[in-house]
């Protein structure tokens, strides 16, 4: 900080002693070979070579230069010619207003930066003492927010598991005004969001206070008026650098909907397995459809899985990402499995003969369709798999939409395939000759086709809101339509179906059969001894 603490101490050494402004303004353009815009330039490319040097991981350095910075632009306000300069570089931008006159300026003053608006009066710049001129600059640093670590930010007497973020620039305000500590009245400002973040995400206004432990974040003075999406709009007492940051919670579940959640998915898992099994086991009831059901639930049990075990650790941010990318491919997968079904019905419905697919192509479809997704997603944009609360896509960029957009092909095309296919059964149902056991097994297997739409189809709307809101309601939708939809398919296509519950019924047979033998063959054996007895007693009382 050498060089700029030399720079403002030979200005100043210069234009000492002076009795007007113009005669100042002279002395700087003959003695220091320079106007006031040269001062301000001179001044902002230092900051400029300081601020490429690296971060400033030492809040003793953050307020030495920020005070520095600020009582520089103050002192070269007065030699600026126009009435308003701006000067910008890759690490700082400045805009100086200034007035002067025999009298002090009056009005409103509103003054906007890049990311950044102040909204206040020429009163509260000039002060109770004018000189002749007042000034107001802003000063904007473009890259100081990723510099301030926000560890030193702590909301007082409030115990909570918030962790702070940086979304704003920091902004320094500096005016003519030599008592800014406690203003008369408060100044409103408007800062842009450096990430648009969802509202449930709170936005609180802070100012660099160098007198609270050698410097650090602090909300005193400051309120936050309203917050958006885009915009924080602060309301401050008193003049410092400003920021706005951002809390967000760990986000740790009520305790009831963790217990929910884990009963419910250990439930879901284990009647997915049953029917995992159902459908590769049982020979009778193999056909194309029952290989689509057994793909879906391999899917879904795999994400569930996952889903359990990994959505809310996010600490390993590799592990993370590769959670969230698993689960991204494994339920577009089970998606893609469910719309091959609405296909399958489709041409059981359609087509006379040439029902059934071909394995070869409902793997492509099923699995190779997922992974082209997931894979140009990743090439794309990578950061977007793992949040900070969750291992699960970002919503930042519109990056969800990888996964929601595909869905939301699905689910239409899906409509479309089942709205045709009630049609054509309405049209067989009122033919002359109809078949109606065919019909009505169609029939059924539509209904649970869906059924199971409906299903997973409120299970992902809820889930979109569930990621980017904080409504306890949808939190609880999403839960139970996400831990019970093992259940549900297992009820829809095992239990209510009457040949898989036939299967189920000669399973159980085998089980219990070799206990009736026993007690046949025991019994039998017993009526043989007694009858060879009887023989025998009775050939004795002959003799």
């Amino acid at each position: 900080m050498t060089e700029i603490q030399t720079f403002l101490r030979n200005s100043c050494s210069n234009l000492t002693g002076l009795a007007s402004l113009e005669e100042a303004r002279e002395t700087a353009d003959h003695r220091l070979g320079m106007d006031g815009e040269s001062l301000l330039e001179r001044l902002m490319a230092i900051v400029e070579r300081f601020l490429s040097g690296g971060p400033l991981d030492d809040k003793k350095k953050v307020t030495a230069f920020l005070t520095l910075v600020e009582n520089g632009v103050k002192m070269i306000g007065p030699f600026l010619k126009g009435s308003q300069t701006r000067i910008s570089n890759s690490q700082t931008e400045v805009k100086v207003w200034m007035e002067k006159g025999m009298s002090p300026p009056q009005g409103n003053l509103m003054a906007s930066a890049h990311h950044a608006q102040l909204n206040t009066t020429w009163k509260t710049a000039t002060g109770d003492i004018y000189p002749g001129f007042t000034t107001a600059a802003l000063i904007c640093y473009h890259g100081l927010e990723n510099s301030i670590p926000t560890r030193y930010f702590h909301e007082p007497q409030e115990k909570t598991d918030k962790k702070f973020h940086m979304n704003s620039k920091v902004l320094t305000v500096a005016v003519s005004n030599q008592d800014t500590s406690v203003l008369q009245e408060d100044i409103i400002l408007t800062f842009k969001h450096l990430q648009q973040k969802p509202e449930k995400y709170k936005h609180i206004c802070v100012y660099w206070d160098p007198d609270k432990d050698g410097g650090a974040w602090s909300d005193r003075g400051c309120e936050t008026v309203s917050s958006t999406v885009n915009h924080t709009v602060c309301s401050c007492s008193h003049l410092s650098s400003f920021a706005v940051l951002m809390a967000s919670f760990d986000g740790k579940d009520p305790f009831e909907l963790q217990v929910f959640t884990w009963v419910g998915l250990v439930l879901s898992l284990i009647c997915l397995i049953l029917s995992i099994i159902t459908f590769s086991t049982i020979r009778s009831i193999k056909s194309t459809r029952t290989t689509i059901h057994l793909h879906l639930c391999i899917c879904l049990f795999i994400a569930d899985l996952i889903f359990l075990a990994g959505i809310s650790p996010t600490g390993n941010k590799v592990g993370c990402s590769v959670v969230a990318g698993l689960l991204h491919f494994f339920f577009l997968a089970a998606f893609c499995w469910m719309c091959l079904e609405g296909v399958q019905l489709f041409r059981m419905v359609v087509l006379v003969f040439h029902t059934t697919m071909r394995p070869l192509y409902m793997m492509l479809a099923g699995y190779g369709v997922p992974a082209i997704i997931v894979i140009i997603s990743a090439i794309s944009n990578s950061k977007g798999y793992g949040t900070d609360h969750h291992c699960w896509l970002s919503m930042e960029a519109g990056f969800i939409w990888s996964f929601f957009g595909p869905v939301c092909i699905i689910i239409a095309a899906n409509t479309f395939f089942f709205l045709v296919t009630v049609w054509k059964l309405a049209q067989k149902f009122s033919s002359l000759n109809p078949d109606l056991n065919a019909l009505r097994k169609i029939r059924t297997f539509t209904i649970t086709a869906i059924a199971q739409l409906c299903v997973l189809g409120i299970m992902w709307i809820s889930g979109c809101l569930q990621f980017d809101s904080d409504t306890r309601a949808i939190a609880y939708i999403f839960t139970i339509f996400n831990t019970l939809q093992g259940v549900l398919i297992f009820i829809m296509h095992c239990l209510l179906s009457k040949q898989v519950r036939e299967e189920y019924a000669k399973v159980l047979a085998r089980f219990c059969s070799p206990q009736k033998k026993k007690y046949s063959e025991f019994s039998s054996n017993q009526s043989k001894s007694q009858v060879s007895k009887s023989v025998q007693h009775t050939g004795e009382s002959e003799i």
